[in-house]
């Protein structure tokens, strides 16, 4: 069984991906790591987020940050959202994106380029900490 679900939107997302598992990692938690972008995998996002046997889902994004609210739309666990810094606004667009989901799809939200955070966050649901 896979404890956390580390999803990004793109490849170009890896160094956040890098904190987050590495954090993940600290605390001896099984992870996955998948590129699957709410926009141009919309299919494949959501065949893998109804079949994860994940117990918390980490989801990186960057611009429009859809993917934490889309996979928090399609699940009852907890999702994780980690903004990424971008060309507009320093990710300030991301942030806000994630931190705004309308009421029955909640999402937490770490700092922009947060992923460790997110990381000893996932921890602590889980109760590793």
């Amino acid at each position: 069984m896979t404890e956390v679900a580390v999803i990004a939107g793109s490849a170009s997302d890896q160094a956040i991906i890098d904190k987050a598992v590495s954090a993940l990692e600290s605390y001896k938690i099984s992870y996955e790591v998948k590129i699957l972008s709410a926009h141009r995998d919309a299919e494949a996002l959501d065949e893998y987020v109804k079949a994860s046997d994940a117990e918390i889902f980490i989801c990186i994004a960057g611009m429009s940050a859809a993917l934490p609210g889309v996979v928090a739309a399609r699940t009852k666990k907890p999702v994780i959202g980690v903004p990424v810094s971008g060309k507009i606004a320093g990710g300030l667009d991301a942030l806000l994106s994630i931190a705004q989901m309308p009421k029955g799809v909640p999402v937490a939200c770490m700092a922009v380029d947060g992923g460790e955070n997110a990381g000893h966050f996932a921890a602590r649901i889980l109760g590793k900490n």
